[in-house]
């Protein structure tokens, strides 16, 4: 057990060193940890022999979790809400269009069954944006036009959609009696009921309740990232969808402690990607890539210039985006961890399969991230894309507006609609932050659950104009 451990910490300190020095260069970390446990498979230099698809996906299933959890509880609302439409229309009918068109593909080509080849193409579908990201800010690149936001929503509520795909040709190619309407009733009415009924509750706990020890919330939030995956999953409903609408729900609520959330949150996430990319990497043997890399190949470049394009400008030419924005989005639908997990969910089901799945997405993933990854930067300029005029990358949690701020003292009186209630309940703007409260002679540093009283002076810091619709 104390090797075991010992094993485990050195990896993932091997894992964050590595890709601190080549995050620089513009490795996605994706590449970095797949390539990791492939060094350490029995095929490379570690000898560490390792080919058990369950256990990978047991593994796998818990880091998606709360990968999951974060991707929600970290997309802003009001970032997202001018996108939206196109953004989720990217994420469910891009991803059926594409899947749809992988898998004609796959059928004609390889001559394999239609549910083979709906199989690999609802696999293969989802895409993974967070290596897209990493090289963004490596490179300090940030993206204009509202790039960001759509890419955002679009991986991360487009691997419920493939996942639910991919079980519902699962249990076609099992052979069983498989109701699809009913399959597909009970993955979104489960998976979208339970997954806003805990957001809901979870929002409503954290506003009402205090734990009295700071250390408490984010075991609860954990908690219940898990409980809304497992509820679902086990009502027939989807868990990624439920998991992901959790904490999107959470993350856009007024919240006591919400940054150290995020920062747990974030935290956990990274551990999680590299538990998963390292595993992926480590299940691999590479002595096999030779039976399967001609139909990888075929995929990747048909998924790259002509499924991803094709579901792109069917899309968003509807919604008049420049040509230049479609090229580059079409062109970032880097396929990742999500797919080669669902391949995985693929290798351990009762269906008989033609092709090694697991290997033919592995290298496509591996093919993607390091094609498509390497010449983002260079698109993204050639697009005339890059808003230099900003620094600092925004995404997903990175959305913060640039106001000039100041402090400014605000007298409760009794026209005030903030009077005699909490600080969570005034409904105080985003943008504004009650640094003390004078009261009489006392000063009070608040909190979520104080009270706001009538004659209160609060020092404000924030948006001027925010600051009067007290």
């Amino acid at each position: 057990m104390v090797q075991i451990m010992i094993a485990c910490a050195m990896v993932v300190i091997l894992c964050i060193v590595s890709s601190n020095v080549l995050y620089k260069l513009g490795v996605p970390t994706l590449l970095i940890f797949l390539a990791l446990g492939m060094l350490f498979g029995s095929d490379a230099i570690g000898g560490v022999y390792f080919d058990s698809y369950e256990i990978a996906q047991n593994v796998c299933s818990v880091g998606l979790v709360f990968i999951m959890f974060f991707g929600g509880f970290g997309t802003s609302w009001k970032t997202a809400k001018p996108v939206i439409v196109p953004s989720v229309l990217m994420s469910t009918l891009g991803t059926l269009i594409t899947a749809g068109l992988v898998g004609v593909f796959c059928t004609l080509v390889f001559g394999i069954g239609w549910i083979e080849g709906m199989l690999i193409g609802s696999v293969v579908a989802s895409t993974d944006a967070a290596s897209v990201f990493a090289i963004l800010r490596s490179r300090k690149l940030n993206l204009k036009g509202g790039l960001a936001p759509i890419l955002e929503i679009e991986s991360g509520s487009n691997d419920p959609v493939a996942y639910m795909m991919t079980i519902i040709f699962l249990s076609l190619l099992s052979g069983g009696e498989v109701s699809i309407p009913l399959m597909l009733a009970k993955q979104l009415i489960f998976g979208i009921g339970i997954g806003a009924l805990l957001g809901k509750l979870t929002a409503l706990v954290l506003r009402k309740v205090d734990f009295k020890i700071e250390g408490l919330y984010p075991i609860f939030v954990v908690a219940v990232g898990l409980l809304s995956y497992a509820l679902a999953e086990w009502l027939g409903g989807n868990g990624y969808l439920s998991v992901y609408l959790t904490g999107f729900i959470v993350g856009n609520s007024k919240i006591k402690h919400k940054k150290s959330l995020m920062h747990f949150l974030d935290g956990i996430s990274w551990l999680m990607q590299i538990m998963i990319f390292f595993c992926l990497g480590l299940l691999s043997f590479p002595s096999r890539f030779g039976t399967v890399i001609l139909p990888a190949l075929a995929i990747s470049a048909f998924l790259i210039f002509v499924a991803r394009p094709i579901a792109t400008f069917g899309i968003l030419s509807w919604f008049k985006f420049p040509v230049k924005q479609q090229i580059f989005i079409s062109w970032v639908g880097l396929r990742g961890a999500a797919a080669i997990v669902f391949a995985i969910f693929a290798m351990t089901g009762d269906a008989v399969l033609q092709y090694d799945i697991f290997h033919i997405i592995f290298i496509v993933a591996l093919i993607s991230v390091s094609l498509q990854g390497t010449l983002l930067p260079t698109f993204a300029k050639k697009l005339d894309l890059v808003d230099d005029s900003t620094p600092v990358l925004k995404t997903f949690t990175d959305y913060e507006e640039e106001h000039n701020t100041q402090l400014l003292e605000y007298q409760v009186t009794q026209d005030s609609r903030i009077l005699n209630k909490t600080l969570l309940e005034a409904d105080i703007p985003e943008g504004v932050l009650v640094v003390m409260i004078k009261r009489d002679k006392e000063i009070i540093v608040p909190n979520g659950s104080t009270m706001i009283l009538l004659g209160d002076i609060l020092v404000l810091s924030g948006i001027d104009e925010e600051m009067l619709d007290m």
